[in-house]
């Protein structure tokens, strides 16, 4: 099929430092080519993956997140580079409304993030003539009057992540925490956990914007130590060999968020997740295989005390087994070839 994806314009794809979606873009298209088909990635100029890039911006608009005119800009021309594809994979927000444009292209979009009040009215107009996909059961749970064509969880290419012992580094053992510098993230949590654990914790986190600040500031900062140590946003590489070396990845959230790439992530190095059963969470890890749901912060304290009972290589296979980029991109296939008959 010669299929076209549409990514958003604030990131390069793959992500240098923090970027789920880009993440999830970029082994979706590398999994499409490795399956036969003829892709092309809508994109920025500054993106990287490996498959045919088209795009009208340079470089990625991650200072003006969020505003009009720069995706307004990515999608009209967008439409016009990938109008003739077999089918379009769009994901951004302005994007699939432009496409009423192209009454005859076959278009799909992926909603990312939650379904807020306003994302749920816009996506509830655009049902009748875009499917959307959703990214967990948990998601899809959250906007019940929202047609759904299907629900498709994320997958990672494993053999692009080496498996690590959890032995740590050259100070030893460590928990990590990676993610956004953000309360419903719950850094502050993570450390409190690690310190009653008695454990040592990294945390890589972005923190770029002025809230998320305001955040470590005020309930981050004093709480770190020769025992809490923060390591700022990190590059993907650095990333991997934090995982890797990680006893375990602490996800303390306190939302329902849609997915969390970066379970996958540890647990395709093999690290096992420790997560609250929030969200996708409860979809992604299998409590007592590879990680554990806790319901609370004493919860996760006693099943870090257990956490050698985790084969590693369980974590591994998860991802090499149902959380493959194999699986999810016969997935998306499946749905294509419906959209192009």
């Amino acid at each position: 099929m010669r299929i076209a994806l549409i990514a958003p314009p604030w990131t390069p794809v793959p992500p240098p430092l923090y970027g789920g979606i880009e993440l999830v873009i970029d082994e979706l298209a590398r999994g499409l080519v490795a399956a036969g088909h003829d892709v092309t990635l809508f994109t920025t100029g500054d993106s990287t993956c490996p498959v045919p890039r088209r795009f009208v911006l340079d470089h990625a608009e991650g200072m003006r997140i969020g505003m009009a005119v720069p995706e307004l800009r990515h999608v009209l021309h967008a439409y016009e580079e990938v109008h003739d594809h077999q089918v379009v994979h769009d994901h951004t927000v302005m994007g699939p409304f432009h496409s009423a444009n192209y009454p005859d292209l076959p278009v799909v979009t992926t909603i990312h993030g939650p379904f807020n009040d306003e994302l749920t009215d816009l996506y509830r107009a655009l049902s009748p003539r875009v499917p959307i996909i959703a990214i967990s059961h948990s998601q899809r749970r959250s906007a019940p009057d929202v047609p759904i064509a299907r629900v498709i969880h994320h997958g990672l290419d494993a053999s692009r992540f080496a498996v690590g012992d959890g032995s740590g580094d050259s100070e030893g053992e460590y928990l990590l925490f990676l993610g956004r510098m953000a309360p419903d993230k719950g850094a502050h949590r993570a450390i409190a956990v690690a310190r009653k654990a008695g454990y040592r914790i990294l945390l890589a986190a972005k923190m770029r914007e002025a809230w998320e600040h305001q955040y470590f500031d005020e309930q981050v900062k004093p709480l770190l130590g020769p025992d809490a140590i923060y390591l700022g946003e990190v590059a993907h590489a650095r990333k991997l060999e934090l995982l890797a070396g990680a006893r375990a990845l602490l996800f303390p959230i306190r939302w329902e968020e849609p997915f969390g790439m970066v379970m996958l992530e540890a647990m395709a190095c093999g690290t096992p997740v420790l997560s609250f059963p929030e969200g996708a969470a409860p979809e992604v890890v299998d409590d007592g295989r590879t990680g554990f749901l806790c319901a609370d912060e004493s919860a996760m304290v006693e099943a870090l005390a257990h956490i050698g009972d985790i084969d590693r290589a369980e974590c591994r296979r998860a991802v090499e087994g149902y959380f493959s980029t194999e699986r999810m991109v016969a997935e998306h296939i499946e749905l294509y070839e419906q959209l192009a008959r």
